[in-house]
């Protein structure tokens, strides 16, 4: 089954079929525990509670784009124009339904062959040149207006006013890092470039109201160097999303509880980035911009999770808790806030309720709580109960001299024993040996 992007409306009865046998699993999950178990088994209850609550929100939200369906099938529109907004995508989908046409009837009124639409909805007629755009639109009787705002309004576009010094500090680091192509172009190009790079972005998937950064709440919309990375982040994601043609399936979770098992190997986060691809999530690894204090986001490129990782703190217990903490936004998170985007530095107090989620999650599948509480190593000073513990629930022992360092207080303890500075390096070696 191919999934349904939470920001897209449904266009075909195939794909009505598919969300109908979709929330039917999901109830079934929800009102039987044994199915359930089948589905989350041998996570903590923790884990559990928090996926249940997230099931139900998947399911209220995929009933509510299958009624919108229903009811554009019966002639009235309302409520898919309301779910497609200011789409154009959707919108000409939502035009066709009130004509009650199928995907048959708009090919036959412009010349085409049924595959055409078809291909042109699948991908939200993102790849639509103008001219064919127009010619739809008349088809289904659309006509198309537009407002102007003034630049104090609008969101879209750089301020004409950015700060020459943070430009030159990202074109810097685009430049070190590979961002942009032809590296031996002038300064004016590469800025010209970068500035397009970004701005394109921004066009495609909008400047989020609200980022929740694990430090606080606020509006970094107008953040060019934050803005930047999630770009770079983006266009990586882009490239492996239509290469390997990847679905997530919010119901298909058996896997989490390979994930932390993971590091106990050496080799464990690239074992990690494989397995989360195999299930539909994109890891990326991408430096972050000098005064960028993000460890890690997670957030949406159309409908595929895609998780940052900048690794500033290079260490394998920060590189497990970091990503554990943004595959529970993935999971918990996937209807209600990952299209806006969680960008978060792990070691502040968070002052969230989804990032208090998300960090409860994140510890009890790495550390199960029960266990932990009643585990010597919570007091050991010495490593032996520490290894001991790590070997018996099958982690890598840095996890645990983490959360040890984390709850004493004490960052100085056991500083040898984190994994400092092993972790880049296996991604670096990866990629040259592509």
């Amino acid at each position: 089954m191919s999934a349904v992007p939470p920001s897209s409306v449904i266009s075909n009865d195939r794909q009505a079929r598919d969300l109908e046998a979709e929330i039917e699993r999901i109830s079934q999950a929800l009102s039987s525990e044994q199915t359930l178990k089948s589905v989350i088994d041998g996570l903590p209850d923790l884990a559990i509670e928090g996926i249940r609550r997230s099931l139900t929100t998947e399911r209220r939200e995929l009933s509510k784009k299958l009624d919108a369906f229903r009811q554009a099938q019966g002639g009235n529109t309302e409520l898919m124009k309301e779910q497609a907004g200011t789409d154009l995508g959707d919108l000409l989908i939502v035009a066709r339904l009130a004509q009650n046409w199928k995907q048959k009837d708009l090919a036959r009124k412009l010349g085409l062959q049924e595959q055409a639409i078809q291909r042109w909805e699948s991908d939200r007629y993102r790849s639509i040149n103008l001219a064919n755009y127009m010619k739809v639109a008349r088809a289904l009787s659309v006509e198309l207006s537009a407002q102007f705002h003034s630049s104090q309004v609008s969101k879209w576009l750089p301020p004409p006013d950015l700060n020459p010094a943070e430009l030159q500090k990202i074109l810097k680091h685009a430049r070190a890092h590979g961002w942009l192509e032809g590296q031996d172009s002038s300064e004016e190009d590469a800025t010209k470039r970068l500035i397009r790079h970004v701005t394109e972005h921004v066009g495609r998937y909008g400047t989020p109201s609200l980022l929740r950064t694990g430090i606080n709440v606020k509006d970094h919309s107008e953040d060019w160097v934050l803005l930047s990375w999630k770009a770079q982040v983006t266009r990586r994601a882009e490239g492996i999303i239509n290469a390997d043609r990847l679905s997530y399936r919010p119901l298909e979770l058996s896997w989490l509880k390979q994930l932390a098992k993971l590091s106990a190997h050496p080799d464990g986060p690239l074992q990690a980035e494989k397995l989360l691809r195999e299930h539909g999530i994109v890891l990326i690894i991408e430096r972050n911009i000098p005064g960028m204090e993000v460890d890690g986001a997670a957030f949406l490129v159309e409908n595929i999770p895609v998780i940052g990782l900048t690794l500033r703190r290079d260490a394998v217990d920060n590189f497990w808790f970091t990503l554990m903490h943004e595959v529970a936004h993935v999971i918990l998170h996937y209807r209600t806030g990952l299209a806006s985007g969680f960008f978060d530095d792990v070691e502040h107090v968070e002052v969230d309720e989804f990032e208090q989620e998300a960090n409860k999650f994140a510890s009890d599948l790495l550390l199960p709580e029960e266990q932990w509480a009643r585990s010597p190593a919570r007091i050991a000073k010495v490593s032996a109960p520490i290894e001991n513990f790590a070997k018996q629930i099958g982690i890598a022992p840095a996890i645990v001299y983490g959360r040890i360092r984390f709850e004493r207080g004490n960052y100085a303890l056991f500083s040898n024993k984190i994994g400092q500075g092993t972790v880049r390096k296996l991604f670096l070696t990866e990629a040259s040996d592509v």
